[in-house]
Formats: structure tokens, C-alpha cells, sequence
């Protein structure tokens, strides 16, 4: 085989393998397109494959191993190929690009740039420049990154009018308008890029992206929707399901969670986003489902294990739940993961132990407070609810001080903040019955907040309670407005009335009430509203029918279902209807003492005597200072035996009657009390006179 021979075989072999035909098209291009001084220059084609083949081998070689050496040795062989073919835009093209692929980024820029200056059209050449201004970007290198950004659009700007039909390149340029904040380019070349491929996933992806940066969840979602479900990829579906999560819509995003598994079966991120929409569209028996099954395959996974925790905790299940957060503390170095410390103060507060929970909301307040003290949106959102959590363990732990600092650091936040935090601060001094405390933080709230109707209400409500009726009412009347909202001031009308014993005035109420409630939602309070007056009046028909009608209407809502099973079971029928609603009820909020005590009643009138102080138990500890509470407890201690603990029960409720207000005592009750107490002082000192057995 002679010299020319060789090599031209050596050089077919070397370009088969990097594309000769596009080289041989490129070339002719070239030719034709070059300066008649340039073409008259002779081109020896095989001499340029030859050493255009050893030069790719070399550089190959040179990125793989990182030996400086073959990287000369490769520039060597593109030197003597442009020698045989000046000309070539490969050739040029090529030399730039092994400079970027050697790091050399300074001469890979340069060559670029030259061959640009020569070839203004050279696609490869502009492409070359773009990747090594985007590299620039992505390494953030101080204040050239912004000189870096400007440069990358200004190339990729060229390359799309030079190749517009290149879907990959428009979303480049969309994506660095969006770096730059300019969002109407972005828009434009999104929009150019759905045209070529609507169902393309980066297009889709990059359209929704675009839409959520802007903070239109809605619409970025929708963008994902629009696709038909048989086109979306399992990227698409996870995507979407994201942002369903963040707008609040758990049941869709657990569809889509679902329809991304479908198509990714392995995915564990899908499944644990499945698991947490399932527990938060009220589903929590399939959330434990798809949970157990990503603990099987890894029973160490943090998130799985945080959500079975959750899970356990939402059953009331508080052991449990707590010795598996404990397995995820252990898991976690510093400890300060603010979803376990939110998880793990929840979970102690179930189990009653309220000095642990108070201990873990105040490391949360820490561990997320704002450096400089200020806080807005989902911040500000965040640390109103830890707030409102310490004031609620601290009241049910007996420190009101601390409960009140904390609802006056909620109201200090501001805006509709500052009316709840006011509102907790007036609850904690009347459960505390603190009367005249409860009317001056009211009263100097509606001063400060002369416009704020909730706020002006609730003023009117303490004035009530302290006999000033007639100002009470104008102050509350002063609130309508002639809209729909007057439903609130008619029904705040209606417990000023009914606490009065005003029965006719507060039927008067709820009827104008009752001609604003128009939807169904609306309607299931007035029944509810409407059926406590009627219970409180002791008139029971009408309470049981107006709660059928909310419970018609909806069938789960637990306030309705506690007070018309209290009834019945304060009454002594429908013992079996009045557990099984009372049951239902607890388990939605297995903290709320009013379902408990319920509850208790229930199973003491049906004779379950140990289950109902085991509920009343819990009651108690939830709301130690309820005089109807402690009156429950202490009937159902003396059936089980336990006649002192009875009598401290009674003597306390007595105690908390006598410093109850009016409207809230009934004087059967505490009459039925004192004889209670009596009668148990008299056993008690009975079966001490009897002679040791």
C-alpha cells in the first residue's frame, strides 16, 4: 500500500466514524461560497481527511485521558489539515471546539470568533460560543456572570434566525430571557417553540416553569392540563402534581401522582407525593397504603417514615407516632428539621404532655425566625400558626401568661393577624373568666381597628356579656352593610339574644339571617347556629330537626354531629346513633375536649363505664377549668368506685361555676352538683366509719 493510499484509508476510517458526509457537504459549501482568491487556492482533499482524522483521534484521546501531549498533537494535525484546506469551516469549527473541550476557553473564543468574522453565517461556530457563555453562566464566576448572560442572548439570538425551526435552541433563548427577567421574550419564544412541537415535554415544562416563576400557579398548571393525558410524560404528571400541591388541591394532585407512577413505576419522589396528597384529601387509610409500600422496599426512607409518623398522629395513635419520629430525628444531624419539630410538638400535645410540646413550638419559632424580624406571606402565614399553637398548648397547660404573650406577638404581625390574635387573647381570658380583662382587650382592639367589623363584633359580644345588651346590639347593627357578609352580624345578634334569654329576638335574627344563606354551606350553619339556640332553650324537637337538615346536607361535619349526640345522649335515647356520630366526630379531631366530653357521656349512659372515663379523662386534661367537664368526670368517677377523686372533680366544678357568667350556667346543673358532692361526702365518710375487713 503506498503513502496516498494509506492514508486515504486511514482517513475514510477516522471520518466514518465522525461524520465524513457532513464534512464532504460542509466542504463543498464552503468552496463554492469562498472568494475567488480563495478558491483559486489549491485544496488537497485527501491530504486534509487524513490529518483531520488524526487530529479527532488525538483529541479523543486528549479529553480521556487529560494528557497535554496528545492535545498538542492534535493541534499539530488540525494546523496541517487547514494547510491542505484553509478554507474549511469544519476544519475551523473543529479547532475552536477542541480548545473548549481542552478547558482552553480563552483561544476556543478567540477561534470562534474568528471564524464568525470570516463566516458570519457559520451556524457551529455561533453554537460554540453560545455553550461556552452558558458554561460562564452556570459557574457564576462574580461579575462577569451578568456580562456572560448578555452575550449568551445575544449568540443564541443569532442562532435562532439562523436555524428557526430548532425547537432545542428557542428554549435555550427562552430560558436565559427568563434568567434576565424578561419575561414577554420568554413568552414569545415559549410560544414560537409550542408552535413547532404543543406537546413536546421540555416545551410544556418550560412554558409551566415560566408561569410559576411569575407566581401564576393556576395558569402554569393548566399549561400541563391543556396536554391530552395520553400525551403527557411521567415528568408532565409529576410536574403538574407539584403544582397542585401548592395550590391546595390534593385530590388532583393525587390523580396526578397516580397517572406519573402509572408511567414511572419506580419513581419513590411520585410515591411519597402520592402518599401526603392521600393523607390531605382526607383519604388516610390509602395514604398509609402507599407509604407501607415505600417502607418495604426501604424502611429507613426519612419522608416515609415523616409521613407514617404523620399518619399515626392523625389517628390518634401518639406512642406510635412519636417513637417514629424518633427513628427520623435519629436520622437527622443537627435535629432542626421544622417538619419533625412541628410533627413532634403536635404529637406530645396529643399525648398531653404539654411542657415538651411548648418546648419544641419555641425551637421551631426560633429555628425559623427572620434575621432582621419581619415576615410575609407564607412566612408571615407560617409563624402566625406556630403562634397560635403555643398560645393553644400553653392555655391547656395552665400558663395563660404565656398564651396570652403569644397571641399579642400573633397580633403584632399585623392585618388579619392582628384580629386573631386579639380574638385568642379575649378566648384565654374568659376561659381563665377573667371577665373584665376579656371587655378591655376587646375594647381597646375596636379602638384601634375602628373599621374592622369582626373586630367590633367581638367587642359587642363582651359588652353583652357584661349587661350592657342595648349598646351591645347598636354596636353590632352599626356592622351591616346591606351584603350577603350581614349573615355574621345576624348570627353574632342571635347569641347576644339567646344568652339573654331573648328566644323570640334570636329566631327574629336567624330568619334574617336565613335569607342571606343561599348556597349550601351557608345553609349548614344557619341549622347549625339555629339547632345550638334550640338546644339551649331546651327545645329539642326543633334542635334535632334543624340538625338533620345541616347533617343532610353535610353528612360529616363533626360540630353538628357532637352536639346532636350530646343531646341524645344527655337525654338518654339513641344511645347507638349518638356513639357512632360522637365517634365519628372525635376521630376528625381527636383534641377538641367538646367531642371527648361527648363522647364520655355517650358510653356512661350506655353503661361503658371504663371507656368513659378513659374519654372524660382526656377531656379534662384538654380543658381542666370546664365546670360541665369536671361535673361529667365526677358522676363518672363515683360509678367506677373512685369517691374522692369524684368529690375534688365536683368541689372543682362548683369552683368554676361560681365564677362562670350568667348565661353560662344552668342552676339544674350545679344544683345537681351540690347533691352529687353531698351525697358522695356522706358515702365516703360511710365506708370510712365501717370497721377494716
Amino acid at each position: 500500500m503506498n503513502r496516498f493510499v494509506f492514508r486515504a484509508t486511514l482517513a475514510s476510517v477516522a471520518l466514518a466514524a465522525f461524520g465524513a458526509p457532513g464534512f464532504v457537504r460542509a466542504q463543498a459549501s464552503t468552496v463554492s461560497a469562498s472568494s475567488a482568491a480563495e478558491s483559486a487556492q489549491p485544496v488537497d482533499h485527501a491530504e486534509s481527511y487524513y490529518h483531520y482524522g488524526m487530529a479527532r483521534l488525538y483529541e479523543n484521546e486528549a479529553v480521556a485521558s487529560g494528557r497535554q501531549d496528545l492535545a498538542t498533537q492534535s493541534i499539530e494535525q488540525y494546523k496541517l489539515a487547514l494547510d491542505a484546506d484553509p478554507n474549511s469551516r469544519i476544519l475551523q469549527d473543529g479547532v475552536a471546539n477542541l480548545y473548549f473541550r481542552l478547558g482552553r476557553i480563552r483561544e476556543a473564543v478567540a477561534a470562534a470568533e474568528d471564524q464568525i468574522s470570516k463566516h458570519p453565517d457559520d451556524i457551529d461556530a455561533h453554537l460554540l460560543l453560545g455553550h461556552v457563555y452558558l458554561r460562564s453562566i452556570g459557574d457564576g464566576q462574580g461579575p462577569e456572570t451578568e456580562q456572560m448572560l448578555q452575550a449568551a442572548i445575544k449568540e443564541y439570538q443569532t442562532i435562532v434566525s439562523l436555524k428557526p425551526g430548532d425547537l432545542e435552541n428557542r428554549l435555550l433563548l427562552g430560558q436565559l430571557y427568563s434568567l434576565n427577567h424578561q419575561s414577554l421574550k420568554a413568552d414569545e419564544q415559549y410560544k414560537a417553540a409550542q408552535k413547532i412541537d404543543p406537546t413536546n415535554e421540555d416545551v410544556v415544562l418550560d412554558i409551566a416553569r415560566q408561569y410559576s416563576e411569575e407566581g401564576d400557579l393556576d395558569q402554569a398548571a393548566k399549561v400541563i392540563a391543556a396536554v391530552p393525558a395520553s400525551d403527557r410524560t411521567a415528568r408532565m404528571d409529576f410536574a403538574l402534581a407539584g403544582l397542585y400541591d401548592q395550590l391546595k388541591r390534593p385530590k388532583d394532585a393525587a390523580a396526578a401522582y397516580q397517572a406519573a407512577l402509572q408511567l414511572d413505576p419506580g419513581n419513590t419522589n411520585a410515591e411519597r407525593g402520592l402518599a401526603t396528597a392521600l393523607a390531605r384529601a382526607g383519604e388516610p387509610a390509602e395514604a398509609a397504603k402507599v407509604n407501607a409500600e415505600i417502607l418495604a422496599a426501604n424502611p429507613d426512607d426519612p419522608q416515609a417514615l415523616m409521613r407514617q409518623g404523620e399518619l399515626q398522629r392523625q389517628k390518634g395513635e401518639f406512642d406510635q407516632a412519636l417513637a417514629t419520629f424518633k427513628k427520623v430525628e435519629a436520622q437527622i444531624p443537627n435535629g432542626n428539621d421544622p417538619e419533625l419539630i412541628y410533627n413532634e410538638a403536635l404529637t406530645y400535645d396529643g399525648l398531653g404532655r404539654f411542657a415538651e410540646s411548648i418546648k419544641e413550638v419555641k425551637l421551631l419559632l426560633t429555628v425559623t425566625a427572620s434575621p432582621d424580624g419581619k415576615y410575609s406571606g407564607d412566612s408571615e402565614q407560617n409563624r402566625a400558626a406556630l403562634l397560635q399553637l403555643l398560645g393553644s398548648v400553653a392555655r391547656q397547660a395552665n400558663n395563660d401568661d404565656e398564651a396570652i404573650a403569644a397571641y399579642q406577638q400573633m397580633a403584632a404581625l399585623g392585618g388579619s393577624f392582628a384580629v386573631q390574635g386579639t380574638d385568642s387573647e379575649v378566648d384565654t381570658y374568659r376561659e381563665a373568666h377573667q371577665w373584665a380583662k376579656a371587655l378591655q382587650v376587646s375594647a381597646d382592639a375596636a379602638k384601634a381597628m375602628p373599621s374592622n367589623h369582626d373586630v367590633q363584633l367581638t367587642y359587642a359580644l363582651q359588652l353583652a356579656d357584661a349587661g350592657k345588651l342595648a349598646e351591645a346590639v347598636k354596636l353590632a347593627r352599626a356592622q351591616l352593610t346591606g351584603t350577603p357578609d350581614d349573615r355574621d352580624v345576624y348570627y353574632d345578634l342571635a347569641e347576644m339574644y339567646v344568652r339573654a334569654k331573648r328566644w323570640k329576638d334570636a329566631s327574629n335574627a336567624f330568619d334574617q339571617a336565613a335569607a342571606l344563606a343561599t348556597k349550601p354551606d351557608d345553609k349548614v350553619i344557619l341549622y347549625y347556629f339555629r339547632g345550638d339556640a334550640e338546644l339551649r332553650e331546651k327545645s329539642y324537637d326543633e334542635a334535632e330537626a334543624d340538625f338533620l337538615k345541616g347533617l343532610a346536607i353535610s353528612p360529616d361535619n363533626a360540630s353538628i354531629e357532637n352536639d346532636l349526640g350530646y343531646m341524645y345522649a344527655d337525654r338518654g335515647i339513641k344511645l347507638d346513633q349518638a356513639v357512632a356520630m360522637l365517634k365519628k366526630a372525635v376521630a376528625s379531631d381527636p383534641q377538641n375536649y367538646a367531642f371527648l366530653d361527648s363522647l364520655a357521656w355517650a358510653y356512661y349512659k350506655q353503661g361503658m363505664y371504663a371507656l368513659a372515663e378513659s374519654y372524660e379523662s382526656r377531656a379534662a386534661q384538654r380543658m381542666p377549668d370546664d365546670p360541665t367537664v369536671l361535673a361529667h368526670l365526677g358522676v363518672i368517677e363515683a360509678k367506677n368506685g373512685k369517691l374522692q377523686q369524684a368529690i375534688d372533680a365536683w368541689q372543682r366544678s362548683l369552683q368554676e361555676f361560681g365564677t362562670s357568667l350568667g348565661p353560662d350556667v344552668d342552676p339544674a346543673d350545679v344544683a345537681m352538683v351540690r347533691r352529687d358532692l353531698e351525697s358522695a361526702r356522706i358515702r365516703l365518710a360511710h365506708l370510712g366509719s365501717e370497721p377494716a375487713k
